[in-house]
């Protein structure tokens, strides 16, 4: 389910706004500049080759494109695999890679083909949490502090936009805040 919870940056407890409604969901996100949209969601979009994800999704990353901002789209996917003994490392390691805050020197721009992850946004007093699934599209203004969970068991594959070849580029501000607030599983076990 897509999700927007507004807390306080000071008290995590402090729910302001908890909410399933798109329509909600993108008016609260645009007035503070952020961008959410819904794409048409594939059958079977986690098991299609990363080349086929972007040629059925072509027409439409050509019109959220239309200035030729992005030079780089690609396909991030992280799926579990039991079979692996080394999953349970290899999932740990990604979700702590994105768990600190951070922000970007451009805008970081997503679309959820499938599975699902939250994105935490820092704005002023607010911590405004956007669990993304299957069919959802979130554009992060460049410099926006904010950090992102995959949860116990990352799932998804998501593309990514960007601006530089140079790909994904964290500035980590060393804010311990993303500690406090409930994680994507918490999030989505509550009710």
């Amino acid at each position: 389910m897509t999700l927007l919870q507004v807390m306080s940056a000071d008290r995590p407890d402090e729910i302001r706004v908890r909410t399933t409604d798109r329509a909600a969901i993108g008016a609260e996100l645009a007035a503070h500049g952020i961008h959410f949209d819904g794409w048409p969601a594939l059958d079977g979009a986690a098991a299609r080759p990363s080349d086929e994800l972007l040629a059925a999704y072509a027409d439409r990353i050509a019109e959220l494109d239309g200035s030729g901002k992005y030079k780089h789209v690609d396909v991030a996917r992280l799926h579990p695999d039991d079979s692996d003994p080394q999953w349970p490392v290899v999932a740990a390691a990604a979700r702590a890679k994105f768990r600190d805050e951070h922000r970007h020197a451009e805008d970081e721009v997503r679309f959820f083909a499938a599975g699902r992850g939250c994105f935490y946004l820092h704005i002023d007093d607010a911590v405004l949490a956007v669990v993304c699934e299957a069919g959802d599209l979130l554009a992060v203004p460049a410099g926006t502090t904010h950090w992102f969970d995959m949860g116990d068991r990352p799932d998804f594959v998501a593309l990514r936009f960007f601006e530089a070849e140079d790909g994904w580029v964290g500035d980590f501000t060393g804010a311990p805040i993303s500690g406090g607030f409930p994680t994507l599983d918490e999030l989505l076990a509550a009710r």
